[in-house]
């Protein structure tokens, strides 16, 4: 497999450090709904978990859930998410996290994504935080100030390379929220501490105050507790590049000494008609408002994997129409192979295969599939390796309607075509049309 690799900007052969790939995605923060832009990601990283699979590795994947408040900007400012959540609807931070979990997972499920081994709620990795942040005071790379510890960015010669940062123009406040305490613009809060009267439910004792813990400190000390470093391959959005995987990896280094991944995989962002994802704009949809308009997740998954996880894509309901009649197209040729004996080209499940090893070239890989002849073997290889449902949404009709396309081929032998319409008509109503071909009538499924 090729992958492109952030961290040296090239497409690199992939080669593991073990028997067992390590991969980590950067999950969600639970304080909202999930709008479709933001499963666009994990939809991605499960495809690179089938596409490894599928080239014969064994894979271990954690994800994160941020279920611990943290602050709104990038800067170590500004308001809490989980008790913006917890105001807004009335419930407590705790209620709220399980809640969008809850909802998160269903709809993991309902793009049928490969769960993960290991799902690492943020808060169940505190004492380890702590840890973390005792071994970077070690190693001399925080100090502490009045509202919590500081990692010195000046301590990490390679701080600025991931991201390829110009840390000499950056100016003070630009990127984080700047005080007199801090050493330098781009350091970072790795615990914050909580002042007298300040609201923040989520709340542990560390250093003789009550605290939590700066946001990025988590995937590193998950990652540490659950993969060790380094790890193969570390997933997430271009969004993540400057602040959040740029920390991670001065984190990673200030506490335990290593490299945090071998590979980085960045996938870009969705727009909506043109524009940004804002529910100041309404276009903040969820996946029961493609639902509510008669498009399954499975229409919505088809889009994303129409295009490549390196590209901007544009959603558009038009755009979304077409990739719900290319899988409606797809699952009557399955259906196909139900009622004629389909000999498919040959190796077209390894062209496809080929494609996906080439850093996921999905784009590629359907039009190979749209191109060629595929056998019902193939075909549930593919259903496989793409987990698009295609198998399981084209179950073969039952006894009762085969025998009621039998009934109608013999009225259509007779003449009868007042009858041949009108069984044509029962079988709408079930879904199913009939095609009619100089071999007889063929059944497809109408949606």
């Amino acid at each position: 497999m090729k992958l492109f690799n952030t961290a040296s900007k090239k497409l690199e052969t992939f080669k593991p450090i073990s028997d067992v790939v390590k991969i980590y995605t950067c999950g969600p923060t639970v304080y909202n709904y999930q709008h479709i832009g933001n499963y666009a990601a994990y939809v991605y990283w499960d495809l690179l978990v089938r596409a490894l699979k599928a080239n014969g590795y064994k894979v271990k994947r954690v994800l994160n859930l941020t279920d611990v408040g943290h602050l709104v900007s990038d800067g170590d400012e500004g308001e809490d998410k989980l008790e913006k959540g917890a105001a807004r609807e009335g419930k407590s931070v705790w209620e709220i996290a399980d809640f969008y979990i809850d909802d998160f997972m269903k709809n993991f499920r309902a793009l049928n994504l490969v769960k993960p081994d290991v799902v690492a709620r943020a808060t169940d990795y505190i004492e380890a935080d702590q840890k973390a942040v005792d071994l970077m005071r070690e190693h001399g790379f925080v100090y502490d100030t009045e509202d919590g510890v500081y990692y010195d960015t000046s301590r990490f010669e390679k701080y600025a390379e991931f991201a390829r940062l110009d840390l000499s123009g950056l100016q003070a406040g630009a990127r984080v929220g700047f005080s007199d305490e801090k050493r330098n613009a781009s350091d970072f809060a790795v615990w914050k501490f909580i002042k007298p009267g300040e609201k923040h439910a989520m709340r542990w004792e560390y250093l003789g105050r009550p605290g939590y813990p700066g946001w990025h400190l988590e995937c590193s000390t998950i990652i540490h507790e659950e993969l060790g470093e380094p790890i193969d391959v570390h997933c997430g959005g271009i969004d993540h590049i400057p602040v959040h995987h740029t920390n991670e990896i001065a984190q990673t280094f200030a506490a335990y000494g290593h490299e945090l991944s071998r590979v980085w995989l960045h996938c870009d962002f969705i727009t909506i008609d043109g524009q940004k994802i804002s529910k100041s704009l309404g276009n903040a949809y969820l996946l029961s408002d493609l639902e509510e308009r008669g498009f399954s997740p499975m229409d919505y998954k088809m889009w994303l994997l129409s295009g490549h996880y390196q590209g901007t894509r544009n959603f558009t309901f038009e755009s979304l129409s077409g990739a719900k009649a290319r899988r409606l197209n797809w699952r009557n040729r399955i259906a196909l192979c139900y009622q004629r004996e389909i000999v498919g080209d040959a190796d077209v499940y390894e062209k496809v295969l080929e494609a996906m090893s080439n850093n996921l070239n999905s784009a590629e890989a359907f039009a190979i599939i749209d191109n060629s002849v595929i056998s019902l073997g193939d075909w549930k290889k593919i259903d496989k390796l793409f987990g698009l449902n295609l198998i399981s949404d084209t179950p073969d009709v039952s006894e009762e309607i085969v025998n009621k396309i039998i009934e109608r081929e013999k009225a259509r032998t007779e003449k009868n075509y007042a009858r041949s319409d009108e069984i044509r008509n029962e079988l709408s109503l079930s879904g199913i049309s009939l095609r009619d071909t100089p071999d007889g009538a063929v059944w497809e499924y109408l949606k």
